[in-house]
């Protein structure tokens, strides 16, 4: 399997990482779509990472730091680029670094239209903790934790 190249979305970094990240997490969660502002913030408190393989972005991730021991760690992979193992890589990446930032406990949360995203969780250990829609929408968010 090939490696994939990860860069940082960054509030002063590249702007392709940034556009790419919002291009993938707006494709897969089409419900909560983010602009590039609420992006920037989200940056600067947890770590936004977009993976390429040959210079194509084919998945994200988003590490949320422990609060107060649990981390989330959110890995997404386009449609097109799923069944290939990125999206072990770009999960295996997240656990390390919540893992580095001292987390004891670890969750994810899926949108529960994302089939494929819960098998993979529920694949890899995670148990679903709770369900819920946010105002306005009407798909339900999925909280896993990793049992």
């Amino acid at each position: 399997m090939p490696d994939l190249r990860f860069t940082p979305v960054q509030p002063a970094g590249s702007a392709l990482a940034l556009l790419d990240w919002q291009h993938i997490h707006n494709s897969i969660i089409p419900t909560a779509p983010l602009s590039a502002d609420e992006i920037v913030a989200r940056a600067q408190r947890n770590i936004l990472e977009v993976a390429y393989l040959d210079g194509t972005a084919v998945g994200c991730s988003t590490v949320r730091p422990p609060a107060p021991d649990a981390a989330t760690v959110i890995a997404r992979v386009l449609p097109g680029s799923r069944r290939r193992g990125y999206g072990e890589q770009i999960y295996q990446r997240g656990l390390t670094q919540a893992r580095e930032l001292g987390a004891t406990a670890i969750e994810t949360v899926v949108l529960a239209s994302n089939d494929e995203g819960l098998r993979f969780a529920r694949q890899h250990g995670f148990v679903e903790t709770d369900r819920y829609v946010l105002p306005g929408d009407t798909i339900a968010f999925v909280d896993l934790r990793l049992a």
